[in-house]
């Protein structure tokens, strides 16, 4: 029986090239597909996948904070996640979400499969371009083992998700849906994050995400600047 497959990208062009090269192997079998993080979360928990290949350019929650979240609730998948982008932030971060493998979205079709196939036997994959380059790095001595500190060390792994969301335009409310929390539990950590931050609106902490690189377009409502 065939390993059933979520996947998670918001470009139907990409789900339908990777379903494309899934179809040449007797190996997978997509069940399902997502448009974002909030619904892949929830299609994990009712369809219960053997492995989902994400994006980790979705909107809303990105990638890696769904990573997290869909692990929280389904420990037992492997997620494999697909990136435009080879540079070592985003590897790393991937690995410490939980993901199994880190496969770069100009891989070839092989590399793919061949990245879904140890994946599904229980083990990890870089895509040899990133192994190569962060080997070459870690040769070099070019890894720092002490990370610059930042304004943000202090902050929580949730309240790390809940600033990017507040810094990219989102309402208390559409926090909530997206990670499932309460609406006042989405506006105590508000006020926490505001607190640690030394700020005073959020205003403040969207300057505060800029900054510290963890969202690049905020779009801030009417509603947000109201407090809301």
């Amino acid at each position: 029986m065939p390993f059933q497959v979520l996947l998670v990208d918001d470009h139907k062009i990409m789900r339908d090239g990777i379903k494309a090269i899934l179809r040449h192997s007797d190996d997978f079998e997509v069940m399902a597909e997502s448009e974002s993080g909030t619904e892949a979360v929830q299609l994990c928990r009712k369809k219960a996948p053997d492995i989902i290949l994400m994006d980790i350019g979705l909107p809303g929650l990105n990638g890696i904070e769904t990573t997290t979240e869909i692990l929280r609730h389904c420990p037992d998948v492997k997620i494999v996640i697909l990136s435009m982008y080879d540079d070592e932030h985003s590897v790393v971060s991937a690995i410490r979400s939980g993901a199994r493998a880190f496969v770069l979205k100009k891989a070839s079709d092989n590399d793919l499969l061949d990245a879904l196939r140890t994946v599904a036997k229980g083990g990890s994959y870089l895509s040899p371009q990133v192994s190569d380059r962060l080997l070459q790095r870690i040769q070099k001595g070019d890894l720092s083992s002490t990370p610059t500190p930042t304004p943000l060390d202090g902050l929580s792994p949730r309240e790390l998700q809940v600033l990017r969301l507040v810094a990219e335009g989102k309402t208390s409310k559409e926090i909530a849906v997206m990670l499932d929390l309460g609406l006042q539990t989405v506006r105590s950590y508000r006020k926490t994050m505001m607190k640690k931050l030394g700020v005073n609106n959020v205003a403040g902490l969207t300057q505060v995400a800029l900054a510290a690189g963890i969202t690049r377009f905020p779009i801030q409502s009417a509603k947000q600047q109201a407090g809301q």
